[in-house]
């Protein structure tokens, strides 16, 4: 995927029956973080023992719309997380990858790890090595 300087993005595929890979690039705004944020709680509530690939790259503070857009999902996103049992990041800046994994160590039943984009592969290594429970 490749965007252009200053573009931002933010989707949301649902890869498989337990899969989600979210892409966030840039500064998102009120339309596009609404329409992604919707899809993911969507997808979510199909899901068991999930995973989710997300990638950040060239993150930037959303703005001021798209953050209270956020803020009113917040109940609606802590339920959608518990259909997950492992988030991989995958961010260039390391800032990011660090509060991913500070996120994760304040939600003891979701494992969250952090990746640099060189570790792509490994973090997606990573998700498929969830054991299915039976």
């Amino acid at each position: 995927m490749q965007t252009l300087e200053g573009e931002s993005m933010f989707t949301v595929k649902q890869v498989g029956d337990n899969r989600l890979e979210v892409h966030l690039i840039g500064s998102v705004n009120r339309s596009e973080m609404d329409t992604a944020l919707d899809v993911l709680i969507r997808a979510s509530e199909t899901m068991e023992q999930g995973t989710m690939l997300y990638i950040v790259k060239d993150f930037a503070v959303p703005e001021l719309p798209a953050l209270v857009s956020e803020i009113a999902k917040i109940p609606a996103l802590l339920r959608a997380m518990h259909s997950f049992e492992r988030i991989a990041v995958v961010a260039d800046e390391a800032w990011v990858r660090k509060v991913s994994e500070i996120k994760g160590a304040l939600m003891p039943s979701l494992e969250i790890k952090a990746f640099t984009p060189a570790e792509v592969e490994i973090a997606e290594q990573w998700l498929d090595a969830l054991p299915i429970a039976s």
